[in-house]
This record gives C-alpha cells, sequence and structure tokens, in this order.
C-alpha cells in the first residue's frame, strides 16, 4: 500500500499571504530557467519561498554522479537547512523552468513565522517533508527498480500534479534522466518501466505532452508486484530446505582410503 502523507498546504497558503503582506524583508527573485539559485559550498544564508515554477535539489557524488533530492514548486520552501548554522550549501538548487522566488534572510524567517504565529505549522511541513525522504530512503533498500520507480511517481502525482476525475495530470517535464536520478537505476531501465506502465494503462501522455498517471491503477498494480515478489522469495527460501544435494557436494562422505590415512 502506498501510504500518503498529509498534505501542508494551509501553512503554504499562510506564509504566502505572510510574504505578500510585509516585503521590508524579503526579496523578489526571478531565475532563468536551468539557472542555479545556489550551488554546493556557497555560503548562501538565505531561505527560499517559490512564487512559481518549479525547483530541484542536486548532490553531487565525489565521482561527478548526480543524486536529484527533491523537486519544489509553487508554494514550497527550500534552503531551510541554512536555519541549522551548517554553514556551506550541501546540495545544489536549480531552476527547472522559469521561476520566480521570496528570498528570506535565515535571521529574520524564523522571528517572520514566530511573529505570524506559523511555527506550528512549519514544523508539520518540516515533518511532511522528513517523511518523504523517509519513504525514499527505505524504498531504495527494500524495494525493487520498477516498485521504486512506480512509488516515485505516485509520489510526483501528490505533491506536483492537478486532480481529473480519473487521473492526476503532471504539467512539468521530467525528463528519463531526472528520473533515473531519483530512482536509483538507469535510464534504459526507466524508458523500458515507463513504456510498461504506459502498456498497461498506468500512465499515459496527452496532446501537451503532459504525463497524465492513473493514480489508483498503478497503485494497484504496485500491489499486485510486491505480492508477486514476497511470494518468489518465500518459494524460493522454502527449497533451501530441501536440497541435500548442496549438503553432499560442501561435505562428501568420506572413503575408505580417506579414512585409513586419517588413522596413520
Amino acid at each position: 500500500m502506498i501510504q500518503q502523507a498529509p498534505r501542508a498546504d494551509p501553512f503554504k497558503e499562510q506564509l504566502r499571504e505572510s510574504l505578500q503582506h510585509e516585503t521590508l524583508n524579503s526579496r523578489v527573485v526571478k531565475i532563468a530557467r536551468h539557472a542555479n539559485v545556489y550551488t554546493c559550498g556557497d555560503q548562501d544564508e538565505m531561505v527560499y519561498f517559490i512564487e512559481s515554477g518549479q525547483i530541484k535539489l542536486l548532490m553531487l557524488s565525489p565521482e561527478g554522479k548526480e543524486c536529484l533530492l527533491a523537486i519544489h514548486s509553487a508554494g514550497d520552501i527550500f534552503g531551510e537547512l541554512c536555519l541549522s548554522g551548517s554553514g556551506s550549501r550541501l546540495e545544489t538548487a536549480t531552476a527547472m523552468e522559469a521561476t520566480i522566488l521570496k528570498q528570506i534572510p535565515s535571521s529574520q524567517f524564523l522571528a517572520r513565522l514566530s511573529r505570524d504565529s506559523l511555527l506550528e505549522g512549519f514544523v508539520s511541513y518540516l515533518a511532511v517533508r522528513i517523511a518523504d525522504q523517509q519513504q525514499v530512503i527505505a524504498n531504495m533498500v527494500t524495494v525493487d527498480s520498477e516498485r521504486r520507480l512506480g512509488k516515485m511517481l505516485l509520489q510526483l502525482a501528490r505533491t506536483l500534479g492537478k486532480k481529473d476525475q480519473q487521473s492526476t495530470r503532471i504539467e512539468l517535464k521530467i525528463s528519463h534522466d531526472e528520473l533515473s536520478e531519483m530512482v536509483g537505476t538507469t535510464r534504459p531501465r526507466i524508458s523500458l518501466f515507463m513504456q510498461r506502465f504506459r502498456n498497461l494503462g498506468l500512465i499515459e501522455t496527452n496532446l501537451d505532452r503532459f504525463l497524465v498517471i492513473n493514480e489508483k491503477k498503478l497503485t494497484d498494480y504496485l500491489a499486485r508486484i510486491a505480492i508477486a515478489a514476497g511470494h518468489h522469495r518465500g518459494s524460493r527460501d522454502d527449497s533451501f530446505q530441501t536440497r541435500p544435494v548442496i549438503r553432499q557436494r560442501l561435505f562428501p562422505k568420506p572413503t575408505e582410503r580417506h579414512i585409513e590415512s586419517q588413522r596413520r
């Protein structure tokens, strides 16, 4: 079963109103598509609120391999790790399309939340984010790549999608390369699974080239293959108990010559 974390929309709307009413301690920043808001290692002491657009957070391995940590859209906050006093940025924030941000100094951000009675909402918002990240980490360890992709599509539908009667539409163009970075597998495997999902009617691409996800069908499919995978593991484990041939090969029956040599 796919667990849905509660959404923190009320906090987003309240924070948006707070930022609209007072602009003295916040500044509007326009970021072009593919431009960076900040990069790993920057000494950036700002918290960012997305007015419109999308931002992706990336982390690089020492070998230069990218890991896509998250995608944030209008109403989301990012860069809040500067509140921990860690100093340098640990990730890179890049605009996926033309984006408008509100930039708030970290020294004033918590004071604003306290003044406008938004601290409790902020804690709930962060708790949802942590729950999402914990689910992603658990999936990486316990779930095969096809189910990881399906779960990631459901999460993107929940956080970025626009609901219709039967499906959810994601109007952000996410490449197979970006999905592979989020899921932790190769691009060819992502393409293979996406085609399988299309053939089964779990996802489709509409005339505007937006990804449309049938959340119920995809959820049911993931549940079925999870059950099938569990049965496969169980039958494989049971069969281990009935393989005396392996024991015979590892510990062959001693011959009379071997016994005689041991006596000498």
